[in-house]
């Protein structure tokens, strides 16, 4: 199974499929187990990142890959983590990339990313949602960004870039950016596909990745309302494929990398075999047309005590 790569505007390159570890309560054994499945069935991006709880997962599973001979090293795999909220400060994001490496076991990340255009105070610290909405505090996005590019600097990191970040906030960034962002990773799915931001993005130069492309039934703020859509359902049924696989080569044909949480190795299998087809034209055409709406609005950081008055506040209108 071959996975095809982008080249990220840091010269690097990122395979376009990768496995996601937001699994909060997957129990560790059986976490590595399917991480390292992953990898002998060829997914060599794996995201992860601090607030997951995954990270000591993918860095034992990474070092049983190599044990296993399924890599002759680690610089075959693209591995991403993401800088928490509470480490949104200028002197707190070298600290936590460094505790994000020791919990990897590695000597540096392909990939880096400000997790949200969030900041807040240790006392809630990997809290979501925030109890006490003043501990949400202003986003320096400037200060938090300039340490981001010391990290490539340091080694420390290969790549650059952010999470849930509007055109409005990706623009901000732009303006003052020495090392402009190389991914931004967003929902996206066929009932929320994000079509300014995209192009947005691809008009700079940076790859968009989208998470929850699938749903995210699993997840506390998921469900099935994106693989319950009749439409995505009739043109997997004509096409003879799984309506995952219909979404996932959806996201595929639009230039738009996806990261996928499963863990059933059959699920694993089936969501890669998405390169040897096509959907047409006028399959596209259905998909865009159906309605749309966000899942996660990421209310737990908005409140009338906080620096984000509102959802809108926080999507910039975006939503």
């Amino acid at each position: 199974m071959g996975i095809p790569e982008v080249e990220l505007n840091s010269g690097y390159k990122m395979p376009l499929l990768g496995l996601g570890t937001a699994s909060f309560t997957t129990a560790l054994a059986d976490e590595v187990k399917a991480m390292v499945h992953a990898i002998e069935r060829g997914y060599r991006h794996l995201d992860t990142a601090a607030h997951y709880g995954s990270e000591e997962a993918v860095g034992l599973a990474v070092a049983e890959a190599l044990k296993l001979g399924l890599i002759k090293s680690r610089e075959e795999v693209f591995i991403c983590s993401k800088l928490w909220a509470s480490d949104a400060h200028a002197d707190r994001v070298i600290p936590a990339l460094k505790k994000s490496l020791s919990n990897l076991k590695l000597e540096y990340l392909d990939l880096y990313m400000i997790h949200w255009p969030v900041s807040v105070t240790q006392e809630s610290a990997f809290e979501y949602p925030v109890a006490n909405k003043k501990n949400i505090i202003p986003f320096d996005c400037k200060a938090v960004w300039s340490k981001m590019e010391e990290a490539v600097k340091l080694g420390l990191v290969k790549t650059i870039g952010v999470s849930n970040f509007t055109c409005k906030k990706l623009e901000d960034l732009l303006s003052f950016a020495t090392i402009p962002p190389a991914v931004n990773q967003v929902e996206l799915s066929p009932v929320w596909q994000q079509k300014k931001l995209v192009d947005f993005c691809k008009a700079k130069g940076i790859v968009v990745t989208g998470y929850a492309t699938l749903g995210s039934a699993g997840q506390f703020w998921g469900s099935d309302r994106v693989v319950g859509v009749h439409t995505l359902k009739e043109i997997a049924k004509a096409k003879g494929k799984s309506v995952p696989q219909v979404i996932l080569r959806w996201a595929h044909q639009h230039g738009v990398a996806t990261v996928v949480k499963s863990y059933n190795p059959g699920r694993m299998e089936e969501n890669a075999s998405i390169f040897d087809w096509e959907l047409s034209e006028e399959e596209c055409k259905k998909i865009s047309e159906i309605p749309q709406s966000r899942g996660m609005a990421a209310d737990g950081f908005v409140g009338q005590d906080s620096a984000i008055k509102s959802v809108e506040d926080l999507w910039d209108g975006e939503i």
